[in-house]
């Protein structure tokens, strides 16, 4: 974890590289510091994962409405103005990325951050981790 997971009306791709978007994303993530300066999401741990609807109704289907959905998954711990930054972030790389499809058509983007307060069960195997976690 952190997991941000992006839904998405497939003719989005018609105007945006949502790879490309998945990129600046995970770099986005990774760039957030804390209150102490430390990193807020683990290296290996970070994933940004989109899809395209299979199908989908957007609003009263009259007209070429795309919509996004960005869905952030993380761990409890961190401070509301972590919260606040990380939003604000994220936000600010998808919006320069889907503005000027915004511009274009009618398009709705909404970001959601949601903390994990108590797992029942989390397990996790990875040879990912091992690769950021080495000491020099």
């Amino acid at each position: 974890m952190p997991h941000l997971v992006l839904l998405y009306t497939p003719d989005v791709e018609r105007d945006v590289d949502v790879g490309a978007l998945c990129r600046a994303l995970a770099d986005c993530m990774l760039e957030q510091r804390d209150e102490a300066g430390k990193a807020v999401f683990p290296t290996g741990g970070t994933r940004v994962l989109a899809y395209p609807a299979a199908h989908s109704a957007v609003a009263d289907g009259k007209g070429d409405y795309g919509f996004l959905y960005a869905n952030l998954r993380m761990g409890a711990g961190r401070s509301q103005a972590v919260h606040q930054q990380v939003g604000d972030n994220l936000m600010h790389v998808l919006r320069a990325h889907l503005d000027a499809l915004l511009v274009k058509r009618p398009t709705g983007v909404t970001l959601q951050i949601d903390e994990s307060p108590g797992q029942v069960f989390d397990a996790k195997h990875s040879s990912l981790h091992p690769l950021f976690n080495k000491t020099s």
